[in-house]
């Protein structure tokens, strides 16, 4: 009676697990699946509402207007060279930093820490910045993309957090042995901050590709330096300035082909896609353990 009450008690409770993740999952997916419906859907019939699981009138128009951009291709790369050479740039600075501060013999390392910490919370402000980099002559030139953002003193946080918990003797073990800093670092301590070092790349690159207020603020004048995003803000802006009555009209005329929603939701899962794309390749670190196999202390 006891083995068929706990198997009773166990069911029920994997019926729960179940209906529980699959109303995550619900939760989770379909804001997404209704961007793409309302993407996909006529403007002028998605203004109406009522949009759920799929498409009443399907087209591909938010697609074309959007892809229809003259510099689409230009832009399209320098956020895909902005991406890779920020990331790879940021990565490598941050983690040079945090195994600095991350080693106790470090003479300035309790400066240098909360010194990186103060710089969370002081900015200059748009201003200062804008006349910095018009004095370092960046404007309108494609290290604005890269320089400004070199390092990251987040990022330094989270990589130097890591670093600090691996076990010593690593390090001990290493030095007995004869070898520098350097060896340490790249052989050792790299290999051990897959994980974290992963979930950094993500968050750098998530940024660097969805940016676009630096395009706006300091590179708009040089139209060799748009950015997709850039683009994208652009033919959304355009599209705002109408009502939603202009929008009407503008769209049954063919004067406009698609509304400021369907433009934001196509615009959303092209700005995700690629993201979507490279997370399964870092995923697998984020779980992975660190310090299997090594010195325990």
């Amino acid at each position: 009676m006891t083995k068929i009450s706990s198997r009773v008690a166990d069911l029920i409770f994997n019926g729960f697990l179940i209906v529980f993740f699959a109303i995550m999952i619900f939760i989770t997916v379909y804001p997404f699946w209704n961007l793409s419906v309302i993407s996909f859907n006529d403007p002028l019939d998605s203004i109406k509402g009522e949009l759920y699981f799929w498409p009443r009138k399907f087209t591909t128009v938010s697609y074309t207007t959007i892809f229809n951009t003259s510099n689409l291709l230009l832009a399209t790369t320098n956020s895909v060279l902005r991406t890779v050479i920020g990331t790879v740039a940021n990565v490598f600075c941050s983690t040079l930093i945090a195994f600095a501060l991350s080693r106790k013999d470090f003479v300035l390392r309790k400066f240098m820490n909360r010194f990186i910490v103060f710089t969370m919370y002081i900015t200059a402000g748009l201003i200062p910045t804008f006349i910095l980099y018009r004095d370092l002559q960046m404007l309108n030139h494609f290290s604005v993309y890269i320089l400004p953002n070199l390092i990251s003193a987040y990022n330094i946080i989270i990589i130097r957090t890591y670093m600090q918990e691996l076990p010593a003797s690593l390090s001990e073990a290493a030095t007995i042995d004869g070898a520098g800093d350097s060896q340490i670092l790249f052989r050792i301590i790299i290999p051990l901050c897959l994980p974290v070092i992963a979930t950094v790349t993500l968050f750098i690159a998530v940024w660097q590709w969805s940016a676009w207020q630096d395009t706006n603020f300091f590179a708009s004048s040089n139209d060799n330096l748009t950015t997709l995003q850039y683009e994208m803000k652009k033919i959304l802006t355009s599209v705002n300035n109408f009502t939603d009555s202009q929008l009407q009209n503008l769209v049954s005329q063919g004067g406009v082909k698609a509304t400021s929603e369907s433009l934001q939701a196509a615009m959303t899962l092209i700005a995700t896609l690629p993201i979507l794309v490279i997370y399964p390749f870092l995923q697998k670190y984020f779980v992975k353990g660190v310090t299997i196999g090594a010195v325990k202390e």
